[in-house]
């Protein structure tokens, strides 16, 4: 199964500071990809204003993995922790037993991001939060772990999930292949550009959902990038 889920079908939320689509259901808005795809409970697009963002609110016993895609965003917590993730870099925040957290676009420019939540394979876990930087250079051309909780995944921010968050740039032509093992599934969208994944045509920020398949083949059509979950 190979399943793609355009950009303009995604579920919609916008005010005066806040642009997001959703692939799965979320804060009572209906989305193309239902509940859940495995563990995999959240991936929202987010378009933030400049000098705005989210009050301290709170999580519990989900891993939420934040991409930003243009501009930063400045995070802040209940246990202390304070960071800019820039542009190309992640955050992880495993909520465990609860944590609080804001959220802020201090920037001059419209921040975009994805933001990612997995439910984890133990509850109760303490809370934490670390962010890294990978360089752009490091993707081209292939497939990199950015967030991992396999054990033969190194180099990638850990969560708490038998899971990878891939990502790659594509120069137009380029193609990277995946060997999904059995039973598991992929999520991918694209973050800029233009792929083929095998023969179906996807475009920037659409969904892809997969599973029964057992490699996974992505060529650009002019210059891309790209994100994947492989799943259980």
């Amino acid at each position: 199964m190979i399943h793609v889920i355009p950009k303009s079908r995604l579920g919609r939320f916008e005010n005066d500071w806040l642009n997001s689509r959703f692939h799965f259901h979320f804060s009572g808005v209906a989305a193309p990809m239902g509940g859940a795809f495995g563990p995999l409970r959240v991936w929202n697009d987010d378009e933030i204003r400049a000098g705005t963002g989210f009050d301290m609110h709170g999580h519990r016993d989900m891993e939420i993995i934040t991409y930003v895609r243009k501009g930063a965003i400045s995070h802040r917590d209940s246990l202390g922790n304070e960071g800019k993730t820039a542009a190309g870099d992640v955050q992880v925040m495993s909520a465990g037993t609860g944590i609080m957290h804001a959220e802020f676009n201090l920037e001059p420019e419209l921040t975009e991001l994805f933001q990612i939540w997995v439910e984890p394979n133990r509850r109760g876990l303490p809370p934490r939060w670390e962010q890294a930087q990978f360089p752009r250079a490091d993707r081209s051309g292939r497939l990199v772990a950015l967030a991992s909780g396999e054990a033969h995944v190194q180099g990638a921010l850990a969560i708490h999930q038998d899971a990878t968050l891939y990502g790659a740039f594509l120069k137009e032509g380029e193609a990277v292949e995946h060997e999904l093992r059995p039973g598991r599934r992929a999520y991918l969208v694209v973050s800029a550009g233009r792929v083929m994944v095998d023969h179906r045509e996807v475009g920037t920020r659409d969904g892809v959902a997969i599973a029964d398949q057992p490699r996974i083949s992505v060529r650009a059509l002019e210059q891309a990038e790209i994100l994947m979950f492989d799943l259980p």
